[in-house]
This record gives structure tokens, C-alpha cells and sequence, in this order.
């Protein structure tokens, strides 16, 4: 997340600017579900050494799916509660791991999975123009949730903040190892994030998620997964990391409307003055 720039005059242009971009990726491409586990487009900074980052990831479906398909539960009305732990390494490498949680009428509180992520970042040193980073994530989730039980993933991320507008892409691939989509191979799962910094404490965006199939063979816009979110972020002080968002979904393989959360708490070990 990056640092709020100093509020400026802010006129109706820039509202419609951000409205336009809305409209594009809503036309580029309607949407689609994902896990809605942990729905987040990640800057490139890592978590600092010595310091712990503890987020709790809470995404509601209150228009999904209804039906139990191939044995996996449908995901209407269903609760997601992650917990995310980011333990930092370096001043340019982190681990993270996940705890996946889901609870609905009738099946209760479940654990669904876990899945770790290491990543590094280029140093600051390098005086890049923008910021890059890699994560890899590898993981388990039950297969009453998720018919493919073993996934793996490599995230690419690049960001840039130009005055008050935020940019971050991440392109990343993704591999089952176990579960029906194995003979799929490799599919893109691009991610992006536009934001604006209204005021110093206050930032509005757009967030796009996808799974477009195979990187060779593209499934069909009906099967491919994408949503749309319009979000809020509070940057409350260097501590904290808050987001909420509503997505939408229109195609049939999309959770038609999802609602998200993010709340970070982030923890200091080293012995100087605690972060203001």
C-alpha cells in the first residue's frame, strides 16, 4: 500500500478520470470468481525485517453459487474468514502464510486450507522506477471447497505511484498439481489496482481480478472467472492496513456479488521507537 501523497484541489475531472477507467475494464472484460479466500492485489514492498504483519481477510457471498457441484459446496451466503501472517526476513524478502476458514448455514465452521508465500522484492538500492517484486504460493484447500486440492502460483508484481494515482499490476500464473484442472497446464491470473488518494487518509480505486484459462488456450468468455471491485482504503497510520470493496461478477462462471475486507495489524520487534 503506498503512502498518501498531500491532498490537492479535487475536481469533478479526476471523478470522472477514475469513472472511466471503471467503464473500460468493466467493457474489457466482465467478470468472474475466484477462491474468495484472500482477494487482494499486492504492492511490491515486502514486510520490513523484524516485523510481523497479522491481517485478517473477511469476504462475504451474498449472490453466488447455489448448487453443490461435483461435490464442492456452493458458494452462496458462504463466510470466508483468512488469517494472514507476514513475517518479514530482509529489507527485501518476506514469508507469509495462510489460514483458510469458511462458514455457512448448514455446514457450520470449516477449515478449508493453508498455503505459504515467500517473496522478495528488488532493493530500494537499485533505484528502479518502479516497484517489482515476486511471490511464489503453494498450497492446500479441502476438496469439498476446491475440486483442484494442491495449487502452486508465481506472482509477478509491479507498482507506481504518480502523484495522488496508485498503479499496481500483477500478472500471475497458476498450476494445479492435484485436482481435475492438472491437465490444464499453466493459466494467467492477472490482477490490477488503480487508486486515488483523495485525501491524506482517504483512497478510492478500482480492483480487477481474472483467470482467463490456459496461457496457451483461453477459455471462452463465459468460462473464464474475473470480478470487479470498487474499493476504499484508510490510511490511518503506517501500522494499520484497511480495505473494503464490493465486486460484481456477470458471467456464469462468476460469483455474481461479493463483498471484502482487509484488516492489517503490523508489529515491530526491534528494539527502537515503535512505528507513530
Amino acid at each position: 500500500m503506498p503512502d498518501c501523497m498531500t491532498h490537492g484541489n479535487l475536481g469533478p475531472p479526476r471523478f470522472r478520470l477514475l469513472l472511466c477507467i471503471a467503464a473500460m475494464i468493466l467493457c474489457a472484460s466482465p467478470l468472474a470468481a475466484q477462491g474468495n479466500y484472500e482477494i487482494q492485489v499486492y504492492g511490491a514492498d515486502t514486510v520490513p525485517a523484524k516485523n510481523t504483519m497479522l491481517e485478517l481477510h473477511s469476504n462475504y457471498t451474498p449472490d453466488g453459487q447455489v448448487k453443490t457441484i461435483d461435490g464442492v459446496y456452493p458458494t452462496n451466503h458462504q463466510l470466508h474468514e483468512t488469517i494472514e501472517i507476514t513475517q518479514g526476513i530482509t529489507s527485501w524478502s518476506e514469508v507469509g502464510f495462510y489460514i483458510f476458514t469458511s462458514a455457512q448455514d448448514g455446514h457450520g465452521v470449516q477449515w478449508v486450507g493453508d498455503h505459504i508465500r515467500p517473496r522478495v522484492r528488488v532493493p530500494d538500492s537499485w533505484h528502479w522506477p518502479v516497484g517489482v517484486s515476486l511471490s511464489t504460493e503453494v498450497g492446500y484447500q479441502r476438496a469439498i471447497y476446491s475440486p483442484d486440492t494442491w495449487t502452486w502460483e508465481i506472482r509477478p508484481i509491479v507498482d507506481k505511484a504518480v502523484g495522488h494515482w496508485y498503479f499496481a499490476f500483477n500478472p500471475a500464473l497458476e498450476r494445479t498439481w492435484h485436482g481435475p484442472d492438472v491437465s490444464q497446464g499453466v493459466a494467467f491470473a492477472p490482477a490490477v489496482k488503480v487508486g486515488y488518494d483523495f485525501t491524506r487518509k482517504i483512497s478510492g480505486g478500482i480492483e480487477y481480478y481474472a483467470d482467463y484459462g490456459r496461457i496457451t488456450s483461453p477459455d471462452t468468455l463465459r468460462n473464464q472467472q474475473q470480478q470487479v471491485f470498487a474499493v476504499t482504503d484508510l490510511n490511518l497510520s503506517p501500522k494499520w492496513e484497511i480495505n473494503f470493496g464490493v465486486g460484481i461478477g456477470p458471467t456464469s462462471a462468476t460469483d455474481h456479488l461479493i463483498v471484502k475486507g482487509i484488516v492489517g495489524r503490523r508489529f515491530d520487534w526491534t528494539r527502537h521507537s515503535p512505528v507513530e
